[in-house]
């Protein structure tokens, strides 16, 4: 299958590595089939592509990359829609967006949106974005770096 991008050439992708969002990206509904790419020259942001819109992209990190670490219950609806085991590993990942209003022109700042991480299971290949609308941070400094802990409250 070959899936056309914005921000890189045309590529050649296998279908069963595509990750299955049931529901959409919040904003993006209509969008429900991606793929994640990486460059080799960059192993901290990956881009996840809209396997049927090139126009739509979300660039995305691992959260341990900004010491983000998560504690949060999955809902018995969220379960069902990754088809969760107990044995399935969950990809978390955070999408990220450049702020517009920096204050540095030449240096724009990168922003993640910790509070709705995408969660993906990886050996099914199913995704959905999680919404916490209740959540505490907290952030330890050590003397080789900060970790922030987000948890999410009842």
């Amino acid at each position: 299958m070959e899936i056309k991008s914005k921000a890189f050439t045309d590529q050649q992708i296998n279908s069963d590595t595509i990750i299955s969002f049931p529901k959409g990206i919040p904003g993006f509904e209509d969008h429900t089939q991606f793929q994640l790419f990486h460059q080799e020259d960059n192993t901290i942001v990956f881009l996840l592509q809209s396997t049927t819109d090139e126009n739509i992209a979300f660039s995305v990190a691992h959260p341990s990359n900004f010491n983000i670490n998560y504690q949060f219950l999955l809902t018995d609806e969220e379960v069902s829609t990754l088809d969760m085991q107990p044995t399935d590993e969950l990809l978390i990942l955070l999408i990220l967006h450049k702020d517009k209003n920096s204050n540095e022109p030449n240096l724009p700042t990168v922003k993640g949106s910790i509070k709705s991480p995408l969660l993906i299971n990886i050996e099914k290949r199913i995704g959905i974005q999680k919404t916490m609308t209740r959540v505490e941070q907290s952030i330890t400094y050590t003397e080789k770096n900060n970790e922030i802990e987000v948890t999410e409250t009842k």
